[in-house]
């Protein structure tokens, strides 16, 4: 009888343990990008994703910085999703349709565009 609680009662705090598992992830990816029009073009694309709660893409470093619900969506498909508009990260580069989408000033591809962007900066 004792064993029978005491092994009911490992499992409650197991299943209440496994339940109230933390959902929210951050994460710091690298993606292309030239500008404030890349930078609003990431931000929109991880943002319309069901699950990310915030991301910023800082135009000098590159770096994206996310907080998302990890449960909803990964690393992956924030990637492809970045990708989709048109710019690349690590991990999966823009098609060539995508990235022709891509505004003229935005083609991080080009070394004379980005050129440009480090003289204005």
């Amino acid at each position: 009888m004792i064993i029978k609680k005491i092994l009911i009662l490992i499992l409650l705090v197991v299943g209440l343990k496994s339940f109230s598992q933390n959902k929210v992830a951050r994460a710091t990816i690298e993606v292309d990008g030239v500008c404030m029009m890349c930078k609003s073009r990431i931000e929109k694309a991880c943002l319309s994703a069901k699950g990310v709660k915030y991301a910023n893409w800082d135009v000098n470093t590159h770096q994206l910085k996310l907080i998302y619900n990890n449960k909803k969506i990964d690393l992956d498909a924030i990637s492809n999703r970045v990708a989709k508009a048109g710019h690349d990260t690590k991990t999966v580069i823009a098609t060539p349709e995508d990235y022709a989408n891509v505004h003229p000033c935005c083609m991080y591809r080009d070394d004379a565009i980005k050129e440009t962007h480090k003289e204005a900066k």
